[in-house]
């Protein structure tokens, strides 16, 4: 009897590490699709001066209706970023990485505007982003991005993306990396 309770014990053992399998491999291209969300898209020798940039733009729907009709029309981000922001456009077939996904918290968490600006600016080396400094204006590339931001749903409004992104990692506060100077990190925008 004992051995029936073992091999049924080994079996169902079995059976839960397949099942896990089954589940590891069909959540992990979901973590798998961007790799590095984290990581910065402005080269490191420029990233300073990135960080530095700040809108020019006030929050406004006039200025997300203004980068909405630029992203469908002249800047033609939905090619690749979609009608919807989820980096699923036409144009998104086949480029590695992916077209970010602005849905995503942790694209608006992770960076400062200046640093999206400067991307949308002069392009993402290594990835199918093109720079659009040479056809939209610096006012134009700000509203674009406050469109972008708006598919987010607040993400990354609070202290997190503002002026100072994430700043450098370590324990909490001021130049901790979940607080930007002057701004608790638990505010209730930036949840």
């Amino acid at each position: 009897m004992s051995r029936f309770i073992n091999g049924a014990s080994r079996g169902a053992r079995v059976l839960s590490v397949l099942g896990l399998c089954g589940t590891v491999s069909a959540i992990a291209p979901l973590y798998a699709a961007d790799p590095h969300m984290m990581a910065p898209r402005v080269p490191a020798e420029e990233i300073q001066q990135a960080r530095a940039l700040t809108s020019p733009l006030p929050g406004s729907p006039e200025i997300i209706e203004k980068g909405k009709a630029l992203y469908e029309g002249k800047g033609s981000c939905v090619t690749c970023h979609g009608t919807t922001g989820h980096g699923d456009g036409p144009g998104a077939a086949g480029l590695d990485p992916s077209p970010r996904n602005f849905h995503h918290h942790g694209f608006w968490r992770h960076r400062t505007e200046g640093e999206i600006f400067w991307v949308i600016k002069h392009g993402s080396p290594g990835t199918g982003m093109i720079g659009f400094g040479s056809i939209l204006s610096d006012e134009e590339m700000w509203a674009i991005m406050q469109y972008e931001r708006s598919f987010a749903g607040g993400q990354g409004r609070g202290g997190h993306m503002g002026r100072g992104g994430m700043g450098r990692m370590g324990p909490r506060g001021p130049e901790g990396g979940m607080e930007s100077p002057g701004r608790p990190c638990c505010d209730d925008e930036s949840r």
